[in-house]
């Protein structure tokens, strides 16, 4: 007999909060340009990183306790996780079991999609922020666009559906392929989102102007496609239009220009096991020194509830008062 969920908790501002993303690692196998610099950063120590059992610890300590119903697998690159299925195998055993996506760049998926799903993944979100296999190199720096492209076919194939792409237009840089990707994805029946790039790089090179809003995304959108508005779901991040006479949907997440920082119901877990109110987090709560301390289900609890006690009304990017976050995002997690 499946459990339910309890309630879960509200911050100070009444969001509640359902949605974890848990980082499985902060390593990448790419170095897209607008994250990583070409070197790579220094990575966590390998025993700083949550093992599998502590991972299943604390997501069933929040699916049990805290009423969380969406666990998100990410990165850095989740499947370089070694025994990856079986993680997700152990997941998606709780009681109650939370819905379990990923977010890749699709490098080796196609060779564990079809075992991914078999161990109870639900789908997954792929980036690609080009088409062009010189320019994925570019801003990559590695030359892997057609495991890409396979990992993409093999989710689809594996039923890891509706397989969504993640687009980050960048000015002077890939900002004219935005109906290109579209087109792509309507053929092959994906679900493309684009991005607003956010100042998250390990540069800290981050430039607005580069930036590509959510209002140019729509307007050059517009001049390929009639696009139909569809009701916003729950708290989901992303805005989306329906293509006019398909089943095609397209969505732009704007974090910088239209932030729903109101409605956040996300929570993040770094890979080294501390826990962020926020993406743009300037404290996190260790939560890692808790489990090896020997702490029980109802101290991690009790970090958890005041972790989100603190959680701030949003980001504030663009006033005086932003600070960036010491990490970034490939060691926060997606």
């Amino acid at each position: 007999m499946t459990s339910r969920h309890p309630a879960p908790p509200a911050d100070r501002f009444g969001r509640v909060h359902t949605d974890l993303r848990v980082s499985l690692t902060d390593r990448c196998n790419l170095r897209c340009t607008y994250c990583l610099p070409a070197e790579g950063v220094t990575w966590l120590p390998r025993p700083d990183l949550l093992t599998d059992d502590e991972v299943v610890r604390l997501v069933r300590v929040a699916t049990e306790r805290l009423g969380t119903t969406g666990i998100r697998l990410t990165g850095g690159e989740p499947l370089l996780r070694r025994g990856l299925p079986g993680l997700v195998a152990r997941l998606t055993a709780l009681d109650p079991a939370p819905e379990l996506s990923m977010t890749t760049n699709g490098i080796g998926l196609a060779r564990v999609a079809a075992a991914l799903r078999e161990a109870g993944l639900g789908r997954v979100n792929v980036s690609l922020d080009t088409l062009d296999a010189g320019r994925f190199a570019e801003m990559t720096r590695r030359d892997r666009l057609p495991d890409v492209l396979a990992g993409l076919r093999a989710a689809r194939d594996a039923g890891l559906t509706p397989v969504k792409v993640n687009a980050v237009p960048v000015r002077g840089v890939n900002d004219d392929e935005i109906a290109g990707l579209t087109a792509f994805a309507v053929e092959h029946g994906y679900r493309l989102r684009f991005i607003e790039s956010m100042p998250l790089d390990a540069q800290g090179v981050w430039d607005r102007d580069r930036m590509v809003t959510a209002a140019e995304i729509l307007d050059r959108l517009a001049e390929h496609y009639d696009l139909v508005p569809v009701a916003r779901r729950g708290n989901a991040p992303a805005e989306e239009w329906r293509i006019a006479g398909t089943d095609a949907v397209v969505g732009v997440i704007a974090s910088v220009t239209r932030p729903f920082c109101g409605d956040c119901d996300r929570v993040r877990l770094t890979a080294d096991g501390q826990l962020r109110n926020c993406l743009f987090a300037t404290e996190e709560s260790d939560l890692r020194a808790l489990l090896r301390g020997g702490a029980d289900d109802a101290a991690l609890e009790a970090a958890w509830r005041a972790c989100l006690a603190r959680k701030g009304p949003g980001h504030a990017i663009g006033s005086a008062e932003f600070r960036r976050p010491a990490r970034p995002m490939s060691a926060i997690g997606g």
